[in-house]
């Protein structure tokens, strides 16, 4: 908390906002010391990339991320394994030297030059949880580090955070056997952050949640309830097959549809940068209290 409290104040005090953006899944165990776990599996694409895009828009961004997900500007890079490896080669000559293969060249470029502007101003905050308790414990401390900068401040919250799990006093404490047969577990719900967040731990903040559903009849109601039942600014709601593609930006008096056109794709362009410009937009009238 005292680390982002400081980090954030150094920023408004030279007048740039300051988003804190979640990315990546949960994960929770199902022994004391745990050998099985349940994953809400999300790779961090529209995290990571959203704070690209919010980094370049001159906010200062608290990455809070789930462990090896994407990462800003790294996601760009070939996946481990031989594709990076391939992307590089060793230099002749007397001293060792490595280089980028010619079709790596541009997209590494990219990605170190953005990584190190944001790196040398210090505009990028990045802290790592693994476990759900992990993750709800760090919310809320950078939530209430954050506070002191009321509306300057958006939190965009597009981690996968677990619905369920077993509270500590229920984990068995070895691992389950096999041999027991069939398993059956019993999972509590896990309280939701949100309306601490709204309410409590930053309530002048831009707080944007994100709704992912499977079926389009109940995506814009389902949505709204959010709104509805928390009180937050914005719901980006999404549509499991077409998330790459097209959202819909819902606020408690409009939904406004953003999609990329074939052209877009086929020129490498990005949900998220659509989705971040609409919501800088936003935030500047709500800071405004336009909104």
């Amino acid at each position: 908390g005292a680390r982002v409290r400081a980090w954030a104040r150094g920023h408004a005090a030279r007048g740039r906002r300051v988003a804190l953006v979640t990315s990546g899944g949960t994960r929770v165990g199902l022994e004391a010391r745990p050998v099985r776990f349940l994953e809400n599996f999300s790779s961090g694409r529209r995290g990571a990339g959203s704070a690209e895009r919010l980094l370049q828009a001159g906010y200062a961004v608290c990455f809070l991320h789930r462990a090896r997900s994407a990462f800003p500007w790294a996601r760009s890079l070939p996946p481990h394994g031989a594709a990076l490896l391939d992307a590089f080669r060793i230099a002749p000559g007397e001293q060792p030297a490595v280089a980028a293969e010619a079709a790596a060249l541009p997209a590494l470029l990219a990605a170190l030059r953005g990584y190190h502007r944001a790196k040398e101003e210090g505009t990028l905050l990045a802290i790592e949880f693994t476990e759900l308790q992990e993750y709800l414990e760090l919310l809320r401390a950078a939530a209430r580090a954050l506070e002191p900068l009321g509306s300057s401040v958006m939190f965009y919250l597009a981690a996968a955070v677990s619905d369920f799990y077993i509270p500590t006093s229920e984990l068995p404490e070895h691992k389950i056997q096999s041999s027991e047969g069939p398993l059956q577990i019993t999972l509590k719900m896990v309280p939701k952050m949100l309306s601490p967040l709204v309410k409590e731990w930053a309530p002048e903040a831009f707080v944007i949640s994100f709704k992912l559903e499977t079926d389009p009849l109940i995506l814009i109601d389902k949505s709204r309830q959010a709104l509805e039942k928390y009180h937050h600014q914005v719901v980006v709601a999404n549509i499991l097959e077409s998330r790459r593609t097209a959202v819909v930006i819902v606020t408690k008096d409009s939904q406004t549809p953003l999609s990329l056109s074939e052209e877009e794709i086929a020129q490498g362009m990005e949900i998220e940068e659509k989705i971040v410009n609409y919501l800088q937009a936003q935030h500047t009238l709500f800071i405004e209290k336009k909104i």
